[in-house]
């Protein structure tokens, strides 16, 4: 048995087939509406799509796992009991729910569908994770990225939950499922709308010699002449705390944690997951197949190859986040 499961992003059909060709154990995707994370123009599936999704990584021995990881509107559930229906009746590997409502109905309806609890439940302690164990019969959950490694297997040991972590690809600072910065900003958020600082609220304007990105009413940034203009996310914004102007939350750099392999390992981590849903099929195969063959060269000798992946993070950075305490 590998050492860990691949879990690899998709958020379109042809994103799916690139990431089980590129060697991903389970690819986990979306409805194209908003119980899913990633609610943007032109990604995530039709049911007509999931279905033949769920088909294609099945006939190649690997798993599907629909993210329904938003929170039902109070007036308007149906569309989140839909999606729960249509991931059972496609034959889903798993759902990965963050409602306590939506966990119930999955649980009640559907009992042979394996639950996984989303990152956007925030679920970052034994007592938690244990909680929606029992009540719900949650079998994996996916741990917000705030946690060290010690922490992680001190969860692990504790609950007996299997547990899947961030390896690489955005990193997110807020504890997950609680983010209103984009909900402030637009009136939209992860949280129930499935977008963050969606592209309809961004401007980019020309000061002078300076570029400005904004959402909606406020500067996220200003960039030199010749510096390249980021997207205006407002966590990974500039601003000026104590007449000093920096990367006041987050700075664009990606997660890389390929180099904590044993670490992950011996901490009882069951699954690697590379985000990036709103990436194209070429960024999924790259990063896919080189977190395949660094993983596979674990397999054989104990050893964690750092594979060259420079060219797909966030500012040519990489980090390994909160997970060894040297990010700040």
């Amino acid at each position: 048995m590998a050492s860990f499961e691949l879990i690899c992003p998709a958020g379109t059909p042809a994103a799916l087939r690139a990431a089980v060709d590129a060697g991903a154990d389970s690819v986990y995707c979306g409805f194209r509406d908003e119980t899913n994370a990633r609610n943007f123009p032109g990604l995530n599936f039709s049911p007509t799509e999931m279905a033949e999704g769920v088909a294609y990584a099945h006939r190649r021995g690997r798993s599907l796992f629909v993210a329904i990881n938003t929170y039902p509107a109070a007036s308007n559930p149906a569309p989140w009991h839909r999606a729960v229906d249509q991931a059972a009746e496609f034959g889903a590997d798993a759902v990965i729910l963050a409602d306590l409502g939506l966990l119930d109905y999955a649980a009640r309806r559907h009992p042979r569908l394996r639950l996984h609890l989303s990152v956007q439940a925030s679920a970052a302690n034994a007592d938690a994770v244990a909680l929606y164990r029992d009540v719900f019969g949650v079998r994996r959950v996916v741990l917000p990225r705030v946690l060290t490694v010690q922490d992680i297997a001190r969860l692990t040991a504790e609950t007996g939950v299997e547990t899947e972590v961030f390896v690489f690809g955005g990193l997110c600072p807020m504890a997950e499922g609680r983010c209103s910065l984009s909900s402030y900003a637009t009136g939209q958020s992860p949280n129930r709308q499935g977008v963050c600082s969606p592209a309809s609220h961004v401007r980019y304007e020309q000061r002078g010699d300076v570029m400005a990105s904004r959402l909606g009413d406020f500067t996220i940034n200003l960039f030199e002449e010749g510096e390249p203009a980021g997207y205006p996310t407002l966590c990974k914004g500039r601003f000026v705390t104590n007449d000093r102007s920096s990367y006041l939350f987050e700075e664009p750099t990606s997660l890389n944690a390929v180099a904590l392999l044993p670490e992950l390992k011996a901490a009882g981590v069951r699954a690697l997951k590379i985000e990036g849903r709103q990436r194209g099929k070429a960024y999924i195969a790259a990063t896919v197949a080189a977190y395949r063959q660094a993983l596979d060269g674990f397999d054989r000798t104990g050893r964690a190859e750092v594979p060259m992946l420079a060219g797909m993070t966030e500012g040519q950075r990489g980090t390994t986040g909160a997970y060894t305490r040297t990010w700040r």
